[in-house]
Formats: structure tokens, C-alpha cells, sequence
């Protein structure tokens, strides 16, 4: 069964909290698929990864290469899993995947800033809880760890 984790960015933008999320999840021995919303924001990720740290390596890829397979993090618009992903993270408002069961984690990073996507959260939010997936609710303190509210 897997579970589904919400994380409510505020005052830190996806930029800083994806990667070191991406990097805990491949310590773990996990592969990642990594779900955008547009092309355009693939390829900002994309270039973003690779200098978002000077003293840290981010493998990833997208799944333009010519295979995606074997990226152990891929970015994405589309709803696949070629790299055998066991993670699975939702961001600028990516759909669940139909296959949300078959990972371990789906995480849906959201921007608490913005009303609509707020909104969106919680409806999906919902729709977790009606599937029977096990919900969990994450917001980051004043110093920027992240605290599980619910």
C-alpha cells in the first residue's frame, strides 16, 4: 500500500526542497520519478539539478534520453514509470498517477502560498484518504525542517 505524503512549501520556493528530498530517497536505495506539470519546468529542473550544489552530484535525467530506464531520478510530464520508481513526486500540480498503488511513496509537494494549489491539496487530500491511502501532512518549522502535522 503505499503512502502519500503532503509537503506545504512556504518562505522556502521547490527549488531548494526538492533536491536534498531527491537525495534522502536515493540514499535509501529508492529510484524517483519526479512529475511536472509542463515541458518548461522539466527542463528548469533539469538545469537546476545539475549546479544546485557545488560539493553534491544529483543523477537524473529525463525521460528525453535516449533511456530513461536507467536514471535512478527522472523528470517527467508524463504518467509512466519506466526506471521502476518506487517514489513518486507530484509537483506544480501533476496528477496522481493511476498506478499511485504501486509505489511506495507518491509525494505531492505543493505551494501553501498559492490559493488555488492550496485548494488542490486538499481536495487530493481527500481523495487519498477515500482510496485508503495512508496520509501523512508535512510543513517546515521556522528554521526549515520539516515537522509531520498530521
Amino acid at each position: 500500500m503505499a503512502e502519500m505524503l503532503f509537503y506545504h512549501l512556504q518562505r522556502q520556493p521547490l527549488e531548494k526542497v526538492l533536491p536534498p528530498l531527491l537525495e534522502k530517497s536515493l540514499a535509501r536505495g529508492w529510484r524517483v520519478i519526479v512529475q511536472a506539470s509542463s515541458e518548461e519546468r522539466v527542463e528548469a529542473l533539469d538545469a537546476h539539478l545539475w549546479i544546485y550544489r557545488e560539493d553534491s552530484f544529483l543523477p537524473h535525467g529525463t525521460d528525453r534520453e535516449s533511456d530513461p530506464a536507467s536514471q535512478p531520478v527522472l523528470l517527467t510530464t508524463r504518467d509512466h514509470n519506466p526506471n521502476r520508481a518506487a517514489v513518486r513526486f507530484l509537483i506544480d500540480g501533476a496528477d496522481v498517477p493511476a498506478d499511485a498503488d504501486g509505489y511506495e511513496r507518491i509525494v505531492l509537494l505543493f505551494d501553501g502560498e498559492d490559493p488555488d494549489a492550496l485548494a488542490a491539496a486538499r481536495a487530493r487530500w481527500m481523495q487519498a484518504k477515500a482510496q485508503g491511502l495512508a496520509t501523512t501532512y508535512w510543513q517546515a518549522d521556522e528554521e526549515g525542517r520539516w515537522q509531520r502535522k498530521a
